[in-house]
């Protein structure tokens, strides 16, 4: 089994929790108790850097190598959300156009809502149809936080 490594970083909305294996970030999840490794890879160091500068309103993509793991389904919605700009919003029903299969709404919706790297992977950026916001596994509160923090940033930048 591959050894992995944990780091804390503390978001204005909570603590995160950062998952890594020696060269790729495996899960980033609100976590309220905090634990750490001893030895932190150069990946969880670059990923605590960039976390850090999206808080800070300093980084808008990150260039981090991402290994979710899940179904085949769930990893190619996992994928089309990398293509959701920063700043920008789709509907659940946008996204499952984007993976070829408008049906599959609701799967999209579960599969957005066991997205394992929560930020690094933008599930955040997806709302229901009718503009409001649904299912974020750190919370509503956090994902309104995250989307307003996001749409003051893009107009600071434009």
């Amino acid at each position: 089994m591959t050894q992995r490594f944990v780091a804390n970083y503390g978001s204005p909305i909570g603590n995160l929790e950062i998952i890594s294996d020696q060269y790729c970030i495996l899960a980033c999840n609100f976590k309220e108790k905090e634990t750490q490794s001893e030895t932190i890879p150069q990946i969880l160091k670059q990923a605590l850097a960039q976390i850090k500068e999206y808080f800070s309103g300093k980084r808008k993509e990150f260039t981090l190598t991402l290994f979710p793991s899940g179904t085949e389904f769930q990893e190619k919605v996992w994928m089309k959300l990398l293509e959701i700009p920063f700043g920008s919003i789709i509907s659940y029903s946008e996204l499952a156009s984007r993976i070829g299969n408008k049906a599959a709404v609701r799967a999209v919706g579960n599969a957005n809502g066991q997205n394992p790297i929560s930020i690094f992977i933008p599930c955040h950026r997806v709302i229901g149809k009718n503009g409001k916001l649904v299912g974020y596994g750190g919370g509503l509160d956090r994902k309104k936080w995250l989307l307003d923090f996001e749409k003051a940033q893009f107009s600071i930048m434009h």
